[in-house]
């Protein structure tokens, strides 16, 4: 059954806008009305919207070997982490004005890893946390020997300090099932691969 959205974007009314902070990241406040499921107009809602823009993610998979790459860097949103505030994630970075997620992809890869993939299949799109951001994730697998791989990354110019990593697929699921890889992205990404890792080495 073909499931729709009961409303549309005719069923919102914007009223204001204002940018409240703007420095490395943006902050808008706005003030938005909604129709509700029950009939009529919601009040006007006044919420803060954290303004990153789309962004694109490749998990690196070798499929002849069965080996995946992680980069791992530090995050200040995961100061409280028990682990501390390293994170393992996929290679991701932001899309620019009059780029698409493939040439993000393409460039972000080379940037993180120095690796040329064979192929970039796409995974899914999905909005980050849309109850405070307006982020968008394009998720890939990017296909590649990631063989004699590894070392440390990144642009001096943005003060990336990133290590590349090739796991074992076992490791890898293992240390995912103990908690240790829970990026959204990461996670999202490895639900995908394993529904799909034997096609992709049988494709291999």
């Amino acid at each position: 059954m073909d499931k729709k959205h009961r409303f549309g974007p005719s069923d919102y009314r914007l009223k204001s806008t204002e940018t409240v902070f703007q420095g490395f990241f943006k902050m808008t406040r706005m003030t938005v009305e909604h129709r509700l499921f029950g009939g009529g107009w919601s009040k006007p809602l006044r919420r803060e919207l954290f303004q990153r823009g789309d962004a694109v993610g490749v998990l690196l998979y070798d499929p002849r070997n069965h080996r995946v790459g992680l980069i791992e860097q530090f995050r200040p949103g995961a100061l409280n982490e028990v682990r501390g505030p390293w994170q393992y994630e996929v290679i991701a970075g932001m899309i620019e004005p009059g780029e698409t997620p493939e040439q993000v992809a393409v460039r972000e890869l080379q940037e993180e890893s120095g690796v040329e993939v064979e192929k970039l299949l796409p995974i899914c799109d999905y909005l980050v946390s849309a109850g405070g951001t307006d982020e968008k994730m394009h998720l890939f697998c990017g296909l590649a020997d990631l063989g004699e791989r590894g070392g440390i990354f990144g642009v001096d110019g943005e003060n990336e300090d990133i290590l590349l990593q090739v796991w074992s697929y076992d490791e890898t699921m293992d240390a995912f099932s103990q908690g240790l890889l829970n990026s959204a992205a990461m996670s999202v990404a490895l639900f995908w691969l394993q529904l799909n890792h034997q096609r992709l080495r049988l494709e291999s």
